[in-house]
């Protein structure tokens, strides 16, 4: 090094991106902080770990902010990382950054709040800018240190694929080799648009590099939170009780006290904990456990009986939160030369993530401290609640984060981290480690909602949509409301409210949220006028979409992928759907036949296009894509959770039906429309494309709707005899 800076020295004159080295050798940290104020406080309070490290032997190591369940962040955040600093992807490694929001967090969620939350598809567009300026800034280090070390000017050195250039005196040298001649420029620029790397000089973003996490994936030797274990550790488990909200009273503490292996109970508000040595020890006093347990607000609710009240509040007069208000809509509905008015309803349904909930917290002797193994989705506080909760200060708590196996919104929520923070702490320092088993989940978990929708429209005598209106009843604001606008369509009124009412049971986000069920309702609605007026449900959203070139293309890319319009067989038909999820535009469409002495649905083929911006990884979009449309298919075919007297009716898989090989599609074909637009997600654009162009390719099929999710074979049949 030609000079040392201490840390806070170098923040005093660092911009955006701080290079820090490290007290043990030559090693580079960067982190990402425009307050450098806050940035001194955390790196003063915390051990602190940054964006890249570089080694003396050439290793890269980029730190991944995003958790990692599948949907591939921990390949595509680094690659464009990579893409802007010129690294050598041979060279790269990736790891879990720290869980510290203030230096790792995205303001996609709040632009006066960093989040560390992997949800609502806004990774890629969350982390997109900052993995750039990081990126960028990271090759400008290099390259002012090439210049420092040859004495030559900077503008007259590049990069490439690891190493910087000189090509004025035809030499190069590694990043690696220039670990030990590192120089800290005086000020770190900030990059605009036109200075990052010109996208025709690309080497990862919109090339496929292979994904980072699979060959441990394939080998079976990741590590998810289920597989860790650490000296000492006991296990944990909670008995829910079967009505979501109910109070437990335990009869029998001293004969589950004295059973081999108990260690202690824990009792919570809702729930009674079970330490014990082993999980099996665990699991069978929780069999024997004595409860009474008390009335809750869900405990007469009946989930198949709640439509009628349900409508009747559609009907009522007042009016609930407004979400989308745009010109006249009572004018257009009293004045419409056709009105349509039709409910579409939907039923509870659970997330189903492969590995079971767990968790190993160990809390400090002294109750002031805890470190966390675990599985999260992260959220709006990236110390998962647990400061809080134990009353500690956040850099007293460590979150290790491991692969998930599975989340689709459920593990976003805290709740099974706290509990596994609340039997640690009867026990500190003992680690302990919480599980739930699937019936847990299944019978206590938190469901995406039910909802009753009533939509009505208004049209002119040739079938043109002058009005339309969306009423959604349900629980859970944004879970029952997102999806709901249409501003994509060129309607002139548009009204579209949320009426609340509750039933007491648990909710969460579910992969796309809204979107699934109110799209369904929406696109469904767009067919039933095309069919009345006897059009092309593809013609009317061609003027629909006249106004918004983006999300037209797809639609006429899907339908070219799809032929649609061509002769097919006389027993299947065609169904279209179009939608906007995370800022990506797509089209779908789906051919399926039905069996009409069984009620079973069939989907054939499924065809769609997206627009997602500019997209990082092809075909990591178009493996998201194809999963979310069998996800899709999944819950719009099997997947249902019923509840009577406030008890979850299904246990396990065994009963709650999820899709088999046999069900899925004889093909998905993905198409990518090119874009320049910025990345947007894509995560959650296939899920709720199904359910609408299943129900229309019925429709066009029957000539009757499907308006109830799921599509049973029971509710097929009722449908096809009436």
């Amino acid at each position: 090094m030609n000079k040392a800076l201490s840390r806070r020295e170098f923040l005093k004159t660092s911009g955006g991106v701080a290079l820090l080295i490290g007290v043990s050798g030559i090693l580079p940290q960067m982190i990402s902080c425009k307050n450098k104020k806050e940035a001194q406080e955390i790196i003063e309070k915390h051990s602190l770990s940054a964006w890249v490290q570089l080694t003396n032997d050439g290793r890269v190591i980029i730190y991944n902010p995003a958790a990692e369940l599948g949907q591939g962040s921990m390949t595509s955040l680094p690659a464009i990382f990579a893409e802007e600093m010129d690294a050598d992807w041979s060279t790269v490694s990736v790891e879990f950054s720290p869980q510290v929001s203030a230096i790792y967090g995205s303001d996609k969620w709040s632009p006066n709040n960093k989040v560390m939350l992997t949800a609502g598809s806004r990774i890629t567009y969350g982390y997109y800018s900052i993995m750039r300026q990081a990126g960028a800034q990271a090759r400008y280090i290099l390259m002012h240190s090439a210049a420092q070390l040859w004495k030559t000017p900077m503008k007259e050195l590049s990069t490439t694929n690891g190493a910087v250039i000189d090509y004025q005196d035809g030499r190069s040298i590694s990043y690696g080799e220039l670990v030990p001649h590192l120089v800290m420029p005086e000020k770190l620029p900030e990059f605009s648009e036109s200075e990052f790397k010109n996208p025709k000089n690309y080497r990862f973003i919109g090339i496929d590099q292979p994904r980072v996490d699979i060959p441990e994936k394939v080998m079976g030797t990741t590590r998810f939170a289920i597989d860790i274990k650490l000296p000492e550790m006991l296990y944990g488990v909670l008995e829910r009780g079967k009505v979501h909200g109910a109070s437990p009273k335990l009869n029998n503490e001293s004969k589950i006290l004295a059973l081999e292996g108990v260690l202690k109970l824990v009792r919570f508000d809702y729930a009674i904990g079970i330490i014990a040595e082993t999980l099996e020890q665990a699991l069978a006093a929780k069999k024997l456990l004595d409860i009474t347990w008390s009335e809750a607000p869900s405990s007469r609710f009946n989930s198949q009986e709640c439509y009628k009240k349900y409508g009747k509040i559609a009907t009522d007069q007042t009016t609930g939160k407004v979400i989308v208000n745009k010109g006249d809509i009572g004018s257009a509905i009293k004045s419409a030369y056709k009105k349509f008015t039709v409910d579409f309803k939907n039923d509870y349904v659970y997330h189903a993530q492969m590995e079971p909930l767990n968790a190993v917290v160990q809390v400090g002797k002294d109750g002031k401290s805890a470190e966390v193994w675990v599985g999260s989705q992260q959220g709006f506080d990236s110390k998962l609640g647990i400061p809080n909760y134990l009353g500690i200060p956040a850099e007293n708590v460590k979150i290790n984060l491991q692969y998930l196996g599975g989340g689709f919104g459920r593990r976003s929520m805290t709740d099974f981290v706290l509990e596994g923070t609340g039997l640690a702490r009867e026990i500190a320092p003992r680690p302990v480690k919480l599980i739930w088993t699937r019936e847990d989940d299944v019978s206590y978990g938190a469901y995406r909602p039910l909802t009753l929708q009533r939509l009505t429209a208004a049209t002119d005598a040739q079938g043109h949509i002058t009005g339309f209106s969306h009423c959604v009843v349900g629980d859970g604001g944004n879970l029952v409301a997102s999806g709901i606008r249409i501003d994509y369509y060129d309607i002139p009124n548009k009204f579209a409210e949320w009426r609340e009412v509750s039933e007491g049971i648990r909710l969460k986000h579910w992969r796309s949220v809204g979107h699934a069920p109110n799209k369904f309702a929406i696109e469904c609605m767009i067919d039933e006028i095309a069919t009345y007026f006897r059009k092309d449900p593809a013609d009317l959203r061609r003027r629909l979409l006249a106004k918004s070139p983006r999300g037209l293309a797809t639609l006429e890319k899907a339908m070219a992928i799809s032929d649609w319009g061509s002769t097919i067989d006389v027993d299947r038909a065609k169904g279209i759907a179009f939608l906007e999820r995370s800022g990506t535009f797509s089209t779908g469409v789906c051919e399926i036949s039905v069996n009409s002495t069984t009620g079973k649905i069939k989907v054939h083929n499924f065809w769609s296009a997206s627009d997602a911006g500019i997209v990082i990884q092809p075909d990591n979009v178009k493996a998201q894509m194809e999963g979310g449309i069998l996800m899709g298919i999944s819950s719009v075919l099997k997947e249902q959770l019923t509840v009577v007297n406030g008890q979850i009716q299904q246990s396990n898989f065994n009963d709650y039906e999820i899709l088999r090989m046999a069900d899925i599609p004889d093909n998905i074909e993905t198409a990518i429309i090119e874009s320049h637009e910025p990345p947007r997600g894509v995560g959650e654009s296939g899920t709720p494309l199904v359910a609408c162009a299943i129900a229309n390719a019925f429709l066009k099929l029957t000539g009757k709707p499907l308006r109830h999710l799921p599509f049973s074979p029971e509710r097929v049949l009722n449908v096809l005899n009436t």
